[in-house]
């Protein structure tokens, strides 16, 4: 009996290290050895697999602005599904590729565009928030992961759910 308990613990060591995903490991060099900071691999700074591998300066770069960065749909009745449109404009000198928006939860389902946003260009973040099963102050976030400098931007909506 103690046999089978320890092959099944080493089968189950064996299985927890063999899942872990290989993380790519991008070496930065340290301050001191760093000569020409006017110009960076857009890549190895921003860690998108959208992005180009040519260098590029950080203010020719791609900006997201939102009109506005949250927004609170009051209350709320449990069961309601409620959703907002965040418009944002690229302000920087690149064409902005959104690669991916993600909500805290489930609850929150964000749709963005998936063609790049000409610099001067606007467009639309969708977020739809289902109310069922949540109670009270509700407070959830979309991560938007860009081509830009930070390269995450974080939109929120709130919400005061109330009983059925």
């Amino acid at each position: 009996m103690k046999i089978n308990k320890l092959y099944y613990l080493i089968i189950c060591v064996f299985i927890a290290f063999s899942c872990q995903d290989e993380q790519k490991k991008v070496e930065v060099p340290p301050a001191d050895e760093v000569k020409n900071m006017d110009k960076i691999s857009n890549s190895s700074l921003i860690h998108n697999p959208v992005t180009a591998d040519e260098v590029i300066r950080p203010e020719d770069a791609a900006k997201i602005q939102f009109e506005e960065t949250s927004f609170d749909f009051g209350d709320l009745v449990d069961g309601d599904i409620a959703e907002h449109v965040f418009t944002f404009k690229n302000v920087g000198a690149s064409p902005l590729i959104i690669s991916h928006a993600k909500a805290g939860c489930g609850c929150t389902v964000p749709q963005w565009p998936r063609s790049p946003i000409l610099p001067g260009e606007s467009n639309e973040i969708k977020v739809v928030y289902n109310s069922k099963g949540k109670k009270g102050v509700q407070n959830k976030t979309v991560t938007v992961t860009a081509n830009t400098v930070p390269n995450e931007t974080t939109i929120e909506i709130k919400a005061n759910v109330l009983e059925n």
